[in-house]
């Protein structure tokens, strides 16, 4: 009687607590939509609010995972913590992902069945070839530059005097935005002018004209002009590198080291033959998370440049396709090859 009066009594209080939920939420929601005409109260009342529910959302449907039959409460638990993320999953990636897959065997406005014609675009058109070749050199000596100096600079900073000062000013550019990085990067690189004519220089050719050679337009030269941009990648992104490489390199056990100086290795061989092999995990992650930037890279290509001069990349394409052009059909064609080719990588990361 006892058992079945405080069951009732947990019910009870349950239903309770679902009742203030949807009192609170709905209510919320309908004073939000009153304040209109006070846009700073509203952001303040917005932002408590919304916390707020979510965390009495939780809270309820954790007390009503809780009383759920011994038999399914552990998978209702699981469901009331992973299920909205499942949900919002769905809704931002999955969804989008089979509504760019559907208009991409459409035409330019999404009404007409061309089969594929848009995928024929992606890997036969100049401009898409070209931007598949720069993806590939960011990929490679982006990746590659950016993985080797986060490597050496962790190794030689690891144990300095001043090993916080400089980790922190190369890692100081991580701190600024893709597109910020490219308005900085344009000033260095800025030229105006030619020959005697020039207005107008950047930071760049100010110190090859004070060496006494000529400014250069470097962001117009072909093919060359990739790899300036490529640098602006390296100066971003080699922090992330330092920083993940430097923890891995403190977490090798000293003793490790030391029994290697006492059995004559020197400190070449003890990098190759110790230190490598045991960090190779935090390599491996470094390296595809910079090749996946590298693969959807869009920011500094679209600042810099806008895709011109040869160097366009697959992401300012597509941005090109839908937004300038007009061809969503075209366009989703080439968000799927992108989606495609980031896959492996992706999957790559996980199962390692």
């Amino acid at each position: 009687m006892n058992q079945d009066k405080k069951s009732l009594g947990s019910y009870l209080i349950t239903l309770g607590l679902i009742i203030l939920a949807v009192v609170f939420l709905f209510g919320g929601f309908n004073l939000l939509q009153r304040m209109q005409d006070y846009k700073v109260l509203m952001t303040l009342f917005a932002v408590f609010w919304g916390l707020g529910s979510v965390a009495l959302l939780y809270y309820v449907l954790n007390d009503v995972a809780q009383n759920m039959p011994r038999k399914i409460r552990s998978v209702a638990v699981a469901l009331v913590f992973a299920g909205p993320a499942v949900l919002l999953l769905i809704w931002a990636l999955v969804l989008p992902t089979l509504r760019s897959l559907r208009l991409s065997f459409l035409d330019a406005t999404g009404s007409k069945f061309v089969l594929l014609d848009n995928y024929r675009f992606a890997f036969t058109d100049p401009i898409m070839l070209e931007s598949f070749r720069n993806n590939l050199l960011w990929m490679f000596f982006g990746t590659l530059t950016c993985v080797t100096l986060g490597l050496i600079i962790a190794v030689l900073a690891d144990k300095s005097k001043f090993e916080k000062v400089f980790k922190s000013l190369i890692f100081m550019p991580m701190a600024i935005s893709f597109v910020g990085a490219g308005v900085i990067w344009k000033f260095i690189y800025a030229y105006k002018g030619e020959g005697i004519n020039i207005t107008e220089i950047g930071l760049l050719n100010a110190i090859v004209t004070s060496l006494g050679g000529v400014a250069q337009p470097w962001l117009l030269v072909p093919f060359w002009n990739n790899f300036f941009l490529i640098v602006i990648m390296v100066w971003l992104q080699t922090g992330y590198a330092m920083v993940i490489i430097s923890s891995a390199i403190k977490s090798i056990p000293e003793e490790i080291n030391e029994a290697a100086h006492v059995d004559g290795a020197n400190a070449l061989v003890i990098f190759f033959r110790i230190t490598i092999p045991y960090i190779m995990p935090s390599i491996i992650t470094v390296t595809t998370t910079i090749l996946i930037f590298s693969l959807k890279l869009f920011d500094i290509v679209r600042v810099m440049t806008g895709g011109n001069f040869g160097t366009n990349v697959i992401a300012n394409e597509f941005y090109l396709r839908q937004f300038t052009y007009g061809n969503s059909g075209q366009a989703s064609a080439i968000a799927i090859v992108l989606l495609v080719v980031i896959i492996p990588v992706l999957a790559y990361k996980v199962l390692k």
